[in-house]
């Protein structure tokens, strides 16, 4: 029989710890420490994000020592402040089923079984090990509900018999109404709709912040990865219930260059079917005129195992589409701004002017941000292929589900 255990990384709430290994980069960090750790011909890999399973053919349980040491070693690698998180193991008596199913488990999920709360799933002896304590939980929900139920009739028994005598003589009392739950928080994401004005039909829907409504977005780097990450996460969550039309998700020009952001991305990217892959865009805003082709060649390589096509975001209309080769990216959309409807209306003229440049290297060209019923009709009179923004449809819940999926917000 082999002894198999399951180690799952354990997030806490909040902000990372000073001196923490960032969460994007915990995964690489614990696979590396459990290859140089945990050595043949025993056996551990990755099979899920934060997840590992350990396995040794050659004992039928394995050593708690050796695996709270192997826990607290890793948990001070990872947290050296000892409050960001923690390490768990998850052990069994060779159920390899089990140990997978554990290892699917989500952070919340992970978080009630160590509570003791158990988990939906077969039943097994679970040990969870941490860097302070070895203590056996229960598996599986009954379990839980079976063990309390235990702990309250020993607690009852406790209670002497005189005062069981008085609790039985008085008159019961209704329990009160628990409060209804608070609502849950609104999502942080929406959708916009992604109109074609030449078929007069929707095409794609744009995944965005709900933040965005109320004030600018953030201008650092690391604020600007985290929400792409929430908008990934909520774009890949949304692809099986939304089969129409084209999906575009947002991703930062400048993040695009960087190794600690390509490998956060990079996780979340993991998780996305192939089969969504044909229409799938990805759209990069923040995009600057002087973006280097050797750049835009990166970024499409790194792309393209996921999206099927690339969309710059620009705010500069006169952007040098003539300096890049056909096929390197699929459409540019201009990002309408200006304090004036004259300044906004000259930068939809200026980059429509360029219409036959973008036709020849066969790139699409879509403004977004429109917000009046003048520049939608601008962008129309001028042969801009896709438009979207305010005027097109308010921040939807979902994405757009037809050719008619909303009507026109200013049509």
């Amino acid at each position: 029989m082999t002894a198999i255990a399951c180690l799952r990384i354990l997030f806490n709430a909040g902000e990372s710890q000073p001196g923490e290994i960032p969460r994007s980069k915990a995964q690489a960090v614990a696979d590396a420490f459990l290859k140089a750790r945990w050595r043949a011909p025993r056996k551990c890999g990755a099979v899920a994000p934060l997840a590992f399973v350990l396995a040794d053919n050659r004992v039928e349980t394995l050593d708690p020592a050796e695996m709270q040491a192997l826990a607290a070693e890793l948990e001070q690698v990872l947290f050296p402040g000892g409050e960001g998180g923690e390490i768990c193991l998850m052990t069994f008596q060779g159920d390899e089923t089990a140990v997978l199913k554990f290892a699917s488990l989500s952070q919340k999920e992970l978080a009630g079984l160590v509570a003791g709360k158990g988990y939906g799933g077969a039943a097994g002896r679970v040990h969870v090990i941490t860097a302070d304590a070895v203590e056996s939980v229960p598996s599986t929900h009954e379990e839980a509900k079976a063990l309390a139920a235990e702990k309250a009739e020993a607690g009852a028994a406790d209670v002497p018999l005189a005062d069981k005598a008085s609790k039985t003589a008085k008159a019961p009392v209704a329990p009160k109404a628990p409060p209804p739950p608070p609502p849950p928080p609104p999502p942080q994401t929406g959708w916009w709709g992604v109109y074609d004005l030449s078929a007069n039909a929707f095409v794609a829907s744009l995944i965005g912040m709900r933040a965005d409504l109320l004030q600018p977005p953030p201008e650092d780097d690391d604020k600007l990865l985290k929400r792409d990450l929430v908008c990934l996460t909520d774009a890949q969550a949304a692809l099986k219930a939304a089969t129409f039309g084209e999906i575009l998700v947002p991703f930062g020009f400048w993040n695009l260059t960087t190794q600690y952001a390509l490998d956060a991305y990079k996780t979340r990217l993991s998780r996305y079917p192939l089969d969504q892959q044909p229409r799938l865009v990805a759209t990069i805003y923040g995009t600057p005129r002087e973006a280097s082709l050797g750049m835009l060649q990166q970024m499409r390589a790194f792309l393209k195992g996921s999206f099927a096509f690339m969309d710059l975001r620009v705010e500069d209309a006169t952007f040098p589409i003539h300096g890049l080769p056909p096929e390197l990216i699929d459409s540019v959309t201009l990002l309408l701004t200006g304090e004036t409807e004259f300044d906004r209306m000259s930068n939809i003229q200026r980059f429509a002017e360029r219409k036959n440049l973008y036709e020849g290297k066969g790139v699409l060209q879509g403004v977004a941000g429109v917000a009046t019923r003048a520049e939608l009709e601008a962008c129309r009179a001028a042969g801009i292929a896709r438009v979207q923004g305010p005027a097109i449809t308010t921040l939807l819940d979902k994405p757009v589900a037809s050719a008619e999926g909303a009507p026109i917000a200013l049509s």
